[in-house]
């Protein structure tokens, strides 16, 4: 079985709803970043130990919090001595507008994992775009890349919409499915 992390920042609670998800789906560890943009030193030992890392962050402003920003810069020390390549990566991304620039987002995310030399996981569930789909459906944002959530400004965090937390533990399974492929 592939050890696998969560490393999310979530500022209102919404994100870390989603990590949850994220992580019983992959049967993960969840790791979460201070609102000081730090983790513990035991949790960049497990990071380091894990097979696969998932990277959770909100979009604001178009792209991650600064708190994942400052947690992904303090990875150059992993970055330089190669820790972390070959490793299974993927990512999500939250924020309360349908669209709010969260592509940009996921690709910072994609693009971190490609310079530690990971294997990105895409999200793999194809999208809900017919006329009759709701939020209660699988993938309903049409991401492709990784894991796209839409938790509205005035919800509280028990309203995440069903069908992205659905998506979220079927995308947790699939990257825990890569990797225990991968670790062979």
């Amino acid at each position: 079985m592939a050890k696998i992390v969560v490393v999310y920042h979530s500022g209102y609670g919404h994100t870390k709803v989603v990590a949850e998800h994220v992580a019983r789906g992959a049967g993960a560890e969840l790791v979460a970043i201070s609102p000081e943009g730090e983790i513990a030193e035991a949790e960049w030992t497990a990071l380091n130990e894990a097979d696969a890392i998932i990277f959770g962050a909100p979009t604001y402003m178009g792209n991650v919090s600064w708190q994942f920003k400052k947690f992904a810069d303090a990875t150059s020390k992993a970055w330089f001595t190669r820790q972390w390549a070959d490793k299974v990566f993927g990512g999500f991304t939250n924020s309360a507008s349908p669209n709010g620039d969260k592509q940009v987002a996921l690709i910072t995310l994609q693009t971190l994992a490609s310079q530690h030399g990971g294997i990105w996981v895409s999200l793999g569930t194809p999208p809900s775009n017919t006329k009759a789909s709701t939020s209660a459906d699988l993938n309903n944002l049409g991401g492709s890349v990784g894991l796209l959530v839409r938790s509205p400004a005035d919800a509280s965090v028990d309203e995440v919409h069903k069908g992205d937390l659905d998506t979220a533990v079927l995308y947790g399974e699939r990257v825990a499915g890569i990797a225990a492929k991968l670790k062979g």
